[in-house]
């Protein structure tokens, strides 16, 4: 897989900037994730550099009979009917493992978004581990993975304003489906 996915990304004239983290355990958030082909670019780097990623996906698709299929794409199960559980969950299996690296989507949907989902910053806060900035740069067909990683301080807007200005420039493919890097729930501006 990773000799097609670099075969791919050459012909489609893709290149890659930074380097994966040698850290065991992050929370990886990729963005923009304006359009599918965001997540497809993300994937094939995914394969190219041989990163072995987890993705979270409601508890409902990992039940008979893709559920194996889901599980062997490195899927981990989520009962997502109480925000605060999904967060307590997710930083128990950090707990549990010797390595885990979970990518997030902080927009949490390729359509038009207005602002972002925490969820991303109060798992890696619960599970003391560091988030990576993973992104996409269409106008300069780059993925990348920002060089240093942010531990949460929890001191929310000066974090987001590092995240800003590592995302500042960055545009997916869809520019337009951007959402604002702020956090969209009320319970991210409390802690």
């Amino acid at each position: 897989m990773s000799y097609f996915a670099g075969l791919v990304l050459k012909i489609l004239g893709w290149s890659f900037e930074g380097e994966v983290p040698s850290e065991k355990k992050y929370v990886l958030i990729a963005a923009p994730h304006t359009s599918n082909w965001d997540f497809v670019l993300m994937v094939l780097y995914r394969y190219l550099l041989r990163m072995k990623v987890n993705w979270m996906g409601k508890d409902s698709l990992f039940r008979p009979p893709l559920g194996f299929f889901f599980r062997a794409f490195r899927g981990i199960p989520i009962d997502r009917s109480s925000r605060n559980q999904v967060v307590s969950n997710v930083a128990a299996e950090y707990a549990k493992r010797e390595n885990l690296i979970l990518i997030i989507t902080p927009e949490g949907t390729r359509g038009k978004t207005k602002l972002w989902k925490s969820g991303f910053y109060h798992i890696a806060r619960e599970a003391g581990v560091p988030i990576a900035l993973a992104y996409v740069d269409a106008p300069r067909k780059v993925v990348g993975i920002h060089k240093r990683l942010l531990m949460p301080s929890g001191d929310m807007e000066a974090d987001l304003d590092v995240i800003r200005s590592v995302y500042q420039g960055k545009v997916g493919i869809r520019a337009e489906n951007a959402g604002e890097i702020r956090f969209s729930d009320t319970s991210a501006r409390k802690s």
